[in-house]
């Protein structure tokens, strides 16, 4: 003999299939997820000093005074060890100064606060003898007769390599032949650099150009792969010129200032 199939009522299986959906919910409404916020952070102009410091000390060679900014940019998150659950960042989601991102995406190194903050000191330090490197290289200048120091506190991570390269160059090719880069006008941006000039993507790029714009930049320099994330909430009055390389912005840099055609995103 068959037996028979028990069939619910229609509510009844509704209800009893939505207990663990609700459930679910509820859980993921109070579970800590791995997502911190970040926010426009300060900027620093690697031509100025910093705490009564230069930014940027040479020897070994002449310097020139230079004009206008050159402006390196930070984003401020979360600490990596705190915790959000999910209707605290659906209250920071749709909030246009403010950013809800992937932990692993700011602490790609992951660890206690004092690691990361370890790890971040050493990646800026890597890029600052990149920078050096980079911008010695590219004004063919021997690094055994002239010596960079770079000076800037607080400051970790490797996104003000590019930054540093374009200071450097600025204060070192003094005898005006290439001519001053920022042609008076305050210019920020971001990016990695390597030894040979490439310039890296580094995140965060929409809450940079909000921290620019907040403190007088006119033009921002964003790696050519960031394009579209450094459009998407760009501030008004802020040109965007992409780069791949260090050539890439001493050039469009000097064209900006001959009133040339300059790339744009």
């Amino acid at each position: 003999m068959l037996s028979r199939l028990t069939r619910l009522p229609r509510p009844t299986a509704l209800a009893v299939c939505a207990a663990p959906v609700l459930g679910l919910f509820a859980v993921a409404a109070l579970a800590p997820l791995p997502f911190v916020v970040a926010v426009p952070g300060p900027t620093a102009d690697v031509l100025g000093s910093d705490q009564g410091k230069p930014v940027i000390t040479v020897t070994g060679a002449p310097v020139r005074d230079t004009k206008g900014q050159l402006r390196m940019t930070t984003i401020r998150a979360t600490g990596p060890s705190s915790t959000m659950k999910l209707p605290e960042l659906i209250g920071h989601w749709f909030k246009t100064d403010q950013a809800v991102m992937p932990r692993e995406s700011v602490y790609p190194s992951g660890g206690s606060d004092q690691q990361i903050e370890e790890h971040n000191l050493e990646e800026m330090a890597q890029s600052q003898s990149a920078a050096a490197a980079a911008a010695l290289g590219f004004l063919k200048k021997d690094p055994k007769d002239i010596k960079v120091q770079l000076n800037l506190a607080d400051v970790g991570g490797p996104s003000a390599g590019l930054l540093f390269t374009l200071g450097i160059v600025d204060k070192l090719d003094g005898d005006g032949s290439g001519g001053e880069l920022t042609g008076g006008r305050s210019i920020a941006g971001t990016g990695t650099i390597t030894a040979d000039g490439t310039v890296g993507a580094v995140g965060g790029v929409g809450l940079k150009t909000q921290a620019a714009r907040r403190d007088g930049a006119t033009v921002f320099l964003v790696p050519k792969a960031e394009c579209s994330d450094a459009k998407s909430d760009l501030p008004e009055g802020l040109r965007l010129i992409p780069v791949t390389s260090l050539t890439d912005a001493v050039s469009s840099l000097r064209a900006l200032n001959r009133n040339e055609d300059v790339p744009s995103c």
